[in-house]
């Protein structure tokens, strides 16, 4: 038990750490592209490596990752780090270790491109989820339009009138089911508006800056597709999706230093803040479409 808990504290110990850049090579050398005479891993002329050497099929299958992002050293460390240290990670990040780590924006597109192809079938069932649901939404609504045709015939007229809170319940649910990334990013970006004004002073980071935030969402976005994308390639039950969507807890109490009970709090009156101006502007178009 003992021996369990040392490697423990070991690896805490190592999730706190930042990133320790790799020591400057003794080595001289001339570069291949500019001729430069130099010490170090890095050329300080043009930038090549010193590693690059003649063109071989190891080189040509980097050259190949590198046009998808994956080639890069710092995208596979970034990956490593948002599953087993996000928030410490994220806190090197936007203190200036950038250089470090892949660029949050570029690997969400990333992120999300490789979950389209999770969806459309690459995975372990063989299973195109993107047009299973859209077969399960033109059937919903060839059904819907068929009862909507039944009740023209059996209602009167007057019990017709347009109800604008079901058109606009209808409206954020078809967009919250056709385009769940889309809808997950929006609503990170909206509760961190009021994330911001809790964890803009806390022990870790005394003065959090919103586009600091900002960053700090974009990888927790790109944290939960990698989880997304590992549970669909392993095609396991839609209810590990919503296990999946706590996970912005651990980046966050990582990156401020606040206790669980607080990140938690922070989260739920964040979210709660968002559902009643979502309530209140659904009333307020029910009011106007009435």
């Amino acid at each position: 038990m003992s021996h369990i808990v040392e490697k423990w504290k070991e690896f805490c110990d190592w999730q706190q750490r930042p990133y320790q850049v790799a020591e400057k090579s003794a080595e001289h050398h001339c570069c291949r592209t500019c001729g430069e005479e130099y010490q170090g891993n890095y050329c300080p002329r043009c930038g090549q490596s010193a590693k690059i050497g003649r063109y071989s099929f190891k080189n040509a299958l980097l050259l190949f990752l590198d046009v998808w992002g994956m080639g890069n050293r710092g995208m596979f460390r970034t990956l490593r780090d948002l599953i087993l240290r996000p928030g410490y990670m994220i806190r090197d990040y936007i203190s200036g270790m950038q250089m470090a780590y892949f660029p949050p924006f570029k690997l969400l597109f990333l992120m999300g491109a490789l979950f389209l192809v999770v969806q459309s079938g690459a995975n372990l069932s063989g299973i195109n989820y993107l047009e299973k649901q859209e077969a399960e939404r033109v059937a919903k609504k060839a059904d819907s339009d068929a009862g909507g045709k039944r009740d023209l015939v059996k209602e009167e007229p007057r019990d017709m009138d347009f109800n604008g809170m079901d058109f606009l319940l209808s409206k954020y649910h078809e967009v919250e089911k056709n385009y769940p990334n889309l809808f997950s990013l929006i609503w990170l970006f909206a509760i961190s508006l009021f994330i911001y004004l809790f964890v803009r002073k806390s022990p870790n980071i005394p003065d959090l800056r919103f586009s600091e935030l900002i960053v700090a969402m974009v990888y927790t976005y790109d944290m939960i597709l990698i989880y997304d994308i590992v549970i669909g390639f392993l095609d396991l039950p839609e209810d590990v999706f919503y296990v999946a969507y706590l996970t912005p807890l651990i980046p966050l109490k990582q990156l401020t230093g606040f206790k669980w009970w607080r990140t938690l709090l922070v989260i739920f009156l964040s979210y709660l803040i968002v559902v009643a101006i979502i309530a209140g502007s659904l009333l307020i178009g029910y009011f106007v479409l009435n």
